[in-house]
């Protein structure tokens, strides 16, 4: 049964199957072609770890570095990426086909400061009893909505009709 991997880049004996590495040298300077006792002799001497950087070259690339240190700052990396990303929601706005001027007015500042967050918005307009009689009504809303977005958003999915509702996805330029 053959070992468990670790994560990361493998270092010192760890490094199986090798004959000849290409070394770098602990400051950045290129050693050339070593072979790898020699080179893990040399970074024993020198107190650091012969880590292996390009695995798939041939001959793999080595450096000599502090194993430790190395780890310590791609986790600290890591992390940084992961509090800079930002993930995308999907934001919700419920219209109805006889919604008043005031009240649409209200959910497109919603929609825009949405955009402005970064987030799709999902724009769900219901239909109630004879309303679905007059889809037309729904559909030139959405097709309002579209046209006073166009500048900050891009149409995802165009409106169409699922039941009672009819669902339009904008997304941020």
């Amino acid at each position: 049964m053959p070992a468990p991997q670790k994560d990361g880049p493998r270092a010192n004996r760890d490094i199986r199957g090798v004959r000849e590495v290409q070394l770098i040298g602990d400051t950045g300077q290129n050693r050339g072609v070593v072979p790898f006792f020699d080179a893990l002799n040399l970074a024993e001497e020198v107190g650091l770890d012969l880590v292996e950087i390009a695995p798939n070259s041939v001959p793999p690339v080595c450096k000599l570095l502090d194993y430790g240190r190395f780890r310590f700052n791609e986790q600290k990396k890591q992390n940084e990426a992961r509090k800079r990303q930002k993930t995308v929601e999907v934001k919700e706005i419920k219209l109805r086909p006889g919604i008043d001027k005031h009240d649409y007015d209200t959910k497109m500042k919603s929609v825009h400061r949405f955009f402005e967050e970064g987030d799709k918005v999902k724009v769900t307009l219901r239909f109630r009893g004879r309303e679905m009689a007059h889809q037309d009504i729904g559909l030139r809303l959405l097709e309002r909505v579209k046209h006073e977005t166009a500048e900050i958003a891009k149409v995802e999915s165009e409106p169409m009709l699922e039941g009672r509702q009819m669902i339009m996805i904008l997304a941020p330029r």
